[in-house]
């Protein structure tokens, strides 16, 4: 009987350059909480506290891109989040640092963008789109920063009308190449102060990770208005799980009401104390700038279950599921519209979980024809978990599916799964949600099969 392959070997990302990030020593992937991975379609981001290095792994795309930011050395300030933006053109790099600030890489190594976002750590940067909301059918499309116990949400077409700018201004000027001398901060978009909304999600504690669900509906007995609610999921310490509805209208909120008078009389009395004559306005410290208010963060539930821990939180591509893993091996599959959890695993600790696509009892997994591209409708949602102290992977059917499959894994690897594509066609192929597997000891990189045997 032919051995059967559950994963196809995409290339390999062995280079020099590891070195710096700890390879070369058995579970360096996995051992430092410090390294972080992002991976789109055909390149790898990964980053420790200083250092961002980007690598291709297949033959034809070889390159390697190392960008050390400049962070402050007084506040120890590290990289501590990462991801991808990708555009249909534009494909940039994100980095969250430990002092709240937003950084914008092209591939080039420019620095694109830099802003504050909230005075914290941020510990997880998350791209989320999908066609149709809680309660109505319209798209969305967002960009998220997550604190803790906060959570912030950009604008995606600002982000985009900013990179777009700012690669006409760079290709136009110096051809893709910044001058010797020139300052970032001269480049158009670099200097703009991307719009976002700002909620406190930290009324059960601080969280150690979120996400923005989609569109909900107003509470009963409001009237209606233009304005959109979310529905916001967070997992931490104190509460395993707890819900919130996020309103838009900053008025509405009592603490941004008292941030909005207090901080910005802060901040002018400390100008008085430290204002200097020989201080050009152009160089102030990014520490003046000012934050904007928090919006309305009104509490739905809350499931505190001491001692379990809530420790991370994925979304299905239509943000109605949330799989949770906590301290103590459970696995939590919750409904982000009835805010109820419909399923629960046990004894798989230390895992991570990534939903996936797969073809799974349709005439077309079986069909010899190569010439019909598979649609949405040809695949059923399912949930990866990786469990490491196992060394498998297991494929669950969602909802309340079997078990399809279950794959070993090699100690030191890591499920990877690519950022959201902004602005995708609806006339183009449909593209499933797949995972990748990154073995860090042999630098394999693979992804797991959409089809069952």
């Amino acid at each position: 009987m032919a051995r059967r392959c559950y994963k196809t070997e995409l290339g390999c990302i062995a280079c020099q350059e590891l070195t710096e990030l700890g390879a070369g020593k058995e579970g360096w992937l996995v051992d430092n909480p410090n390294l972080l991975c992002a991976i789109d379609t055909h390149s790898l981001a990964l980053a420790n506290r200083s250092t961002i290095l980007v690598l291709g792994w297949s033959d034809s795309d070889g390159s390697r891109l190392k960008l050390r930011p400049e962070l402050s050395p007084i506040e120890a300030e590290r990289i501590t989040a990462i991801e991808w933006l990708v555009f249909d053109e534009i494909r940039v790099i994100v980095a969250g640092t430990s002092c709240g600030y937003l950084l914008i890489y092209s591939l080039q190594g420019d620095l694109i963008h830099k802003q504050m976002v909230y005075h914290g750590r941020i510990i997880k940067l998350r791209v989320r789109g999908s066609k149709k909301g809680f309660s109505q059918d319209t798209s969305s499309e967002e960009f998220c920063v997550v604190m803790p116990g906060v959570i912030a949400r950009f604008d995606v077409s600002g982000i985009e009308n900013m990179l777009q700018k700012w690669f006409e201004e760079t290709q136009g000027h110096y051809w893709g190449q910044t001058p010797k001398g020139q300052d970032l901060e001269d480049f158009g978009g670099s200097h703009e102060k991307l719009l976002y909304q700002l909620w406190n999600v930290g009324k059960y504690g601080n969280c150690v990770d979120a996400a923005i669900t989609g569109i909900m509906p107003p509470p009963l007995m409001e009237a209606q208005s233009s304005q959109r609610y979310y529905c916001a999921v967070a997992v931490g310490e104190d509460a395993v799980i707890s819900a919130f509805r996020l309103s838009e209208d900053k008025s509405r909120s009592i603490v941004g009401a008292i941030l909005s008078k207090v901080v910005p009389t802060i901040t002018s009395f400390s100008k008085l104390i430290w204002r200097s004559d020989r201080t050009s306005p152009k160089k102030q410290s990014p520490k003046s700038q000012v934050t904007q208010p928090f919006a309305q963060a009104a509490p739905l539930t809350c499931l505190k279950d001491h001692p379990r821990k809530g420790e991370k939180l994925t979304l299905s591509p239509s943000g109605t599921l949330a799989a949770i893993t906590d301290s103590l091996g459970r696995i939590l599959l919750l409904d982000t519209q009835a805010l109820v959890v419909v399923r629960l695993w046990k004894g798989y600790r230390d895992a991570s979980c990534l939903f996936m696509e797969m073809l799974v009892n349709k005439d077309f997994a079986s069909s010899s024809s190569a010439h019909h591209e598979p649609m949405k409708s040809d695949y059923c949602l399912c949930l990866a978990i990786h469990a490491p102290r196992k060394g498998i992977i297991e494929i669950w059917q969602m909802r309340t599916g079997p078990r399809l499959r279950t794959i070993a894994c090699a100690k030191g690897s890591r499920m990877l799964q690519p950022a959201y594509r902004f602005g995708a066609s609806s006339s183009s192929p449909y593209v499933p949600l797949e995972v990748f597997l990154l073995n860090g000891d042999s630098g394999q990189i693979s992804v797991l099969n959409r089809t069952l045997d």
